[in-house]
């Protein structure tokens, strides 16, 4: 049975948004095991994949979160900048951030791994750049998992 997060990464390929998954659910892609709760991504800002998106996230009644006591759907000129776009929606939240520790989709790309997902590529953060991110922030809950992800980022390694 898919989870709630697998059917949000699967709408995104489903609607061929190009993106890169960061954040907690990179690291569990790769094998790490920890637990979180939503999908991060930073999404490529053209008007094309801004709109793509907008599709994928529409057909799980996205809402921005932010107002909880009011429903605001996804808009094109906020998921068209830099900045975070936070996402609650039927099958879990979802975070469309413009760029990541001040690098958008294309300055991510070199950092980044092409996973198989259900037969369909996806683009997720290496977790060497996820932990330097991880720990540059410095935020408790970013630091509680760095020992974690640099136990699994070694045990890649020694696999070779």
């Amino acid at each position: 049975m898919a989870t709630e997060l697998d059917r949000l990464l699967a709408l995104l390929c489903e609607h061929e948004v190009d993106c890169v998954v960061v954040g907690g659910l990179a690291a569990v892609l790769q094998g790490a095991p920890i637990v979180t709760f939503d999908v991060d991504i930073v999404h490529e800002r053209s008007d094309a994949n801004v709109a793509r998106l907008i599709a994928a996230l529409s057909r799980v009644d996205a809402r921005y979160r932010t107002h909880p006591d009011r429903v605001i759907r996804p808009r094109a000129d906020a998921l068209s900048g830099p900045g975070h776009s936070l996402f609650t929606t039927t099958v879990g939240q979802l975070d469309a951030l413009g760029a990541l520790d001040g690098c958008d989709y294309e300055a991510l790309l070199p950092d980044s791994v092409v996973l198989d997902f259900g037969g369909r590529c996806l683009r997720v953060l290496r977790l060497e750049r996820l932990i330097e991110i991880k720990r540059a922030a410095g935020r408790p809950k970013d630091l509680r998992v760095l020992a974690e992800l640099e136990a699994t980022l070694r045990r890649i390694a020694e696999r070779g």
